[in-house]
């Protein structure tokens, strides 16, 4: 079940929170428990019997780790982050360990061994780094173990923000928790955030799958560059719209059941360097890594080579994290190395293009390029073909027909230049200082609405298409 769909929006949302509301304040962690936990299952139950178990081991380690001290307390914290590690690297990357190991058997000429065909759960990825940071957090005392079952179950497994985010530390929404009273006005403000993300992943990110995925599904002998810069270009908007989007339906679902999440994106887009690129993208996840590996792992505090060390462990894990391929891996050291880049001498190059006049867009447009280039390797099949990609879109092909120029032609129709034109605008904070002297206003209230019937209808009408996180 997924937000955009017909079942959630006309169905499951409005039931839920009816019950939600209806229920004595004592009662509604229970109804949201419920809600989440069916939420979950509707698609996967038994996936949702591997979340309910690593969330009692958590309970039970948790509580121990916060009553025990010295080498005790720090082999529970060791045995519930392996537990819980061991049982993301079974469902998301025991195959992909078994293929490699494949590979260099057959290369070995011996006989390949067996490799089981296992269903990804959804939401594991964002799920089991949510236990991980809350059992860090308890092991250093910054949070006190939560002793009501129930109540860590809903933090774990609360329907808005658990199959792809953001990630919610423990400490953010622990007060909410227990004190929690219905706020008319954080209803209305989660609903305006919930209408505006999915006219975000509808009307923009749905519009843009149609030209990455024909253009990234068609043959890449015949494909042309101009094509692949339009898939690339497309698919770039895509991943934008469809996972913050994503992420402002969550945090406004959140703000109706009155918790309140962190932003997850702030204008990724107009970055100026690639440093700054991952201070506005995927806030959650970033913040993650830098403070439960790369700080531990020495960050930048044991000198310039282990820096840069930590720096690459950290963003190859980040990229592994995203799928089980090397694409993923690729991608993560590359955003690794444009950071290494950054902190030699590149980042003071950087900083004096930046001083001249139009510095600042030459900036933006290095950044973007960059990021561009990168999402070859995240949305390609395998690296062979990510490859290829990129030598068509910087070399050309002269093997494409004339026939595929007229295949690139028709992507471009007038709802996906109107789609796109709207996703390139509203990438950028162009609006924001104006469109504050409107925000919550009865035209705001009137626009916002308009604006859900018209995603309300297209939503209802569209192909399908499932967020692109969902898969990690």
């Amino acid at each position: 079940m997924v937000f955009s769909s017909a079942i959630f929006l006309s169905l499951f949302l409005p039931i839920s929170l009816g019950l939600y509301f209806l229920a004595q304040e004592k009662l509604r962690n229970y109804v949201l428990l419920a809600a989440s936990l069916f939420f979950y299952a509707w698609g996967e139950p038994k996936a949702a019997l591997v979340m309910c178990g690593l969330i009692l081991l958590t309970y039970v380690l948790a509580l121990g780790i916060d009553r025990t001290q010295g080498l005790t307390k720090k082999a529970l914290f060791t045995i519930g982050v392996l537990l819980n590690l061991s049982a993301l690297f079974a469902y998301k990357y025991w195959m992909f360990f078994l293929n490699n190991v494949n590979l260099v058997l057959e290369n070995l000429n011996f006989a390949p061994v067996s490799v089981p065909q296992i269903a990804l759960p959804i939401g594991i990825s964002f799920y089991v780094f949510q236990i991980i940071s809350y059992l860090a957090d308890v092991y250093k005392g910054e949070v006190k173990a939560q002793s009501n079952l129930s109540a860590l179950a809903t933090y774990v497994s609360l329907f808005p923000q658990l199959v792809a985010g953001p990630i919610v530390r423990y400490q953010t929404i622990e007060e909410d928790l227990h004190n929690r009273t219905t706020n008319l006005d954080n209803v209305f403000i989660g609903l305006r955030r919930f209408i505006i993300g999915l006219a975000k992943k509808v009307l923009i990110a749905d519009q843009m799958a149609f030209i990455a995925d024909t253009v990234f599904n068609s043959s890449l002998n015949q494909l042309p560059c101009l094509m692949a810069w339009i898939g690339i270009i497309a698919y770039t908007l895509q991943i934008f719209y469809d996972f913050s989007g994503y992420s402002d339906m969550a945090i406004g679902l959140g703000r109706i059941f009155n918790f309140r999440f962190l932003e997850n994106f702030n204008y990724p887009y107009c970055s100026q360097s690639i440093k700054e690129f991952w201070r506005r993208w995927h806030i959650s996840l970033s913040s993650w890594f830098r403070d439960y590996l790369y700080i531990p792992l020495g960050g930048n505090r044991k000198g310039k080579l282990r820096t840069y060390l930590n720096m690459y462990i950290v963003f190859g894990l980040c990229g592994w994290w995203h799928g089980a391929t090397w694409n993923f891996v690729v991608w993560g050291l590359y955003h690794g190395t444009g950071l290494v880049a950054e902190r030699l001498a590149l980042g003071k190059l950087l900083e004096k293009i930046g001083q001249i006049p139009g510095g600042k867009v030459l900036l933006n447009v290095y950044t973007l390029l960059f990021v561009i280039i990168g999402w070859v390797f995240f949305r390609a099949d395998d690296l062979p073909s990510a490859l290829q990609f990129l030598h068509i879109m910087f070399c050309g092909n002269a093997d494409a027909p004339l026939s595929s120029f007229y295949n690139a032609a028709k992507l471009i129709t007038y709802s996906n230049m109107f789609s796109a034109l709207a996703g390139i605008l509203c990438s950028y904070p162009i609006f924001t200082a104006k469109y504050d002297k409107f925000r919550y206003s009865k035209i705001e209230t009137l626009l916002v609405f308009l604006l859900f019937v018209i995603t309300y209808v297209f939503a209802m009408t569209s192909t399908f298409s499932p967020f692109i996180y969902f898969r990690f």
